[in-house]
């Protein structure tokens, strides 16, 4: 018996039941209705502390992840990301970029490259993509202008990149200040169930 796809999505939002939260549901409810298993892990539910930038868990060589020396969540995440099959990783645009609280969660992903003190930068420890993953954020402005004016859509392309996943897609939605109930569009509940296909 063939095993189900299962799909992690990762929220870096401090909205529960918003525009992000809503779209990223749409996404796994297109997994689903492909079969797929979801989950999805707030990043204000967990205990995640900040990177101190002591490049332990860069030292030894090698694919498998290095170990973080802090202990709060962040290895039960990375266990729970590294079963998927696949990603939804989002997070609202917060002053121009992704929200603290997912930075703070992408600087502990130190691990995953090799960084000797002996070299003067770091390299990935997988050199190819094992898993696709489908990109998210929401912002007061626009929706096209999130790529042009944010480092958000970067951001979660690097994140993507560090877990060794591929974008199979990117939704940015626009104007979300302007919405006091959440009621996506039509189009934006389309296309997030077809990404949500995609990935699985």
């Amino acid at each position: 018996m063939e095993m189900a796809t299962r799909i992690l999505a990762v929220l870096g939002t401090y909205r529960k039941g918003g525009v992000l939260d809503s779209i990223v549901d749409e996404v796994l409810a297109g997994a689903r209705e492909k079969g797929a298993e979801t989950e999805k892990i707030y990043l204000l539910d967990k205990h995640v502390e900040f990177c101190t930038n002591c490049r332990s868990c860069t030292q030894q060589p090698g694919p498998v992840r290095g170990k973080c020396v802090i202990e709060d969540d962040m290895e039960s995440i990375l266990t729970r990301i590294e079963a998927a099959d696949a990603l939804v990783l989002g997070s609202p645009v917060n002053c121009g970029n992704v929200t603290a609280i997912f930075r703070r969660f992408m600087e502990r992903l130190t691990g995953y490259a090799y960084w000797p003190w002996t070299r003067p930068a770091p390299s990935g420890r997988v050199k190819k993509a094992t898993k696709k993953a489908v990109l998210v954020t929401s912002s007061a402005m626009p929706g096209f202008f999130v790529p042009l004016a944010t480092g958000a859509i970067n951001a979660l392309k690097m994140t993507s990149k560090a877990l060794s996943a591929r974008p199979a897609g990117i939704l940015c939605v626009g104007l979300s200040a302007q919405i006091e109930q959440v009621m996506l569009s039509a189009k934006t509940i389309r296309r997030a169930r077809e990404m949500g296909s995609r990935l699985a």
